[in-house]
């Protein structure tokens, strides 16, 4: 575990992004530990398909410790052990992609987004097992270990990957609508069973499109703002869904992001944003 004086942060943007930053990868080792140790055969059930693991508690109360350490004033919201939510709260996913941990598939990472005032400032997502780490800063651009990505180019179905993620609060039937509408298109459909890592690889440019009826604010806001400072088109996850409840999540690149809406329903911050101006200047 690394841990530091909390008097080397300052009360600024700047410092909550260093030490989120110093958390993930942090709570990476001890999270990589436990992936190769004997907990990786070890794990309990939630619900259906729902996996828990002894690594998400403790990876969730190493970075609820840090963080409080350091920025006590802050709110703190994670996957397990949940919490409040104020003007300023980091959102949290200890592990994201515990099934694929469980059975020992190197899928799976951490996901730690800080929301000050209703927007989602700053964004990191990191895969201990392959030592790569995701990081966004609003108006700041993208990164993976330091060096700046953005989302592919696609402009074709027919050469485009989206990647579909579920889970049972949503019927079958509404995925197997969407899975048929992106095929129809010519897409190529993949699940690999993390949706943070899934909307990471989306702003890298790994994946074209990434889909989710319905998914939780810790899986989701920093993928999402790493996608949108990749250069790509986002829902507006606020608008039609909520922190503490979750909602439906889109992120695609920009040359297939209509399509990718049109099969999901779900829209993009982009139509929304250009909807608002026409109503405006009416």
């Amino acid at each position: 575990m690394v841990t530091v004086e909390p008097t080397s942060y300052a009360d600024t943007l700047e410092a909550r992004a260093a030490l989120c930053c110093e958390v993930i990868r942090s709570a990476g080792q001890l999270v990589l530990k436990g992936f190769q140790g004997e907990q990786t055969r070890s794990f309990s059930m939630k619900g259906p398909q729902d996996f828990l693991t002894a690594t998400d508690a403790a990876s969730e109360a190493h970075i609820r410790s840090m963080i409080g350490a350091y920025f006590p004033g802050d709110s703190f919201f994670g996957e397990e052990e949940g919490g409040s939510i104020g003007a300023r709260v980091w959102v949290v996913d200890p592990v994201d992609g515990t099934a694929n941990f469980a059975r020992g598939i190197p899928h799976f990472c951490i996901s730690i987004a800080y929301v000050e005032n209703g927007r989602t400032e700053i964004g990191a997502i990191f895969n201990p097992a392959l030592d790569e780490l995701y990081f966004a800063r609003r108006g700041e651009g993208a990164t993976r270990n330091g060096l700046p990505i953005r989302v592919a180019n696609t402009l074709r179905f027919d050469a485009a990957s989206v990647e579909v993620g579920w889970s049972t609060r949503v019927a079958n039937s509404v995925y197997l609508e969407v899975i048929q509408s992106l095929l129809e298109m010519g897409a190529n459909v993949r699940r690999a069973g993390s949706g943070a890592l899934a909307l990471a690889y989306v702003a890298d440019g790994r994946s074209d499109g990434y889909i989710e009826m319905h998914m939780n604010s810790w899986d989701c806001l920093a993928g999402l703002l790493l996608v949108s400072e990749a250069g790509g088109e986002v829902c507006p996850f606020f608008t039609i869904g909520s922190l503490r409840e979750g909602g439906p999540v889109l992120a695609a690149a920009a040359g297939v992001a209509a399509g990718v809406s049109k099969a999901s329903h779900i829209p993009l911050a982009s139509s929304q944003n250009s909807e608002e101006r026409q109503t405006t200047m009416a």
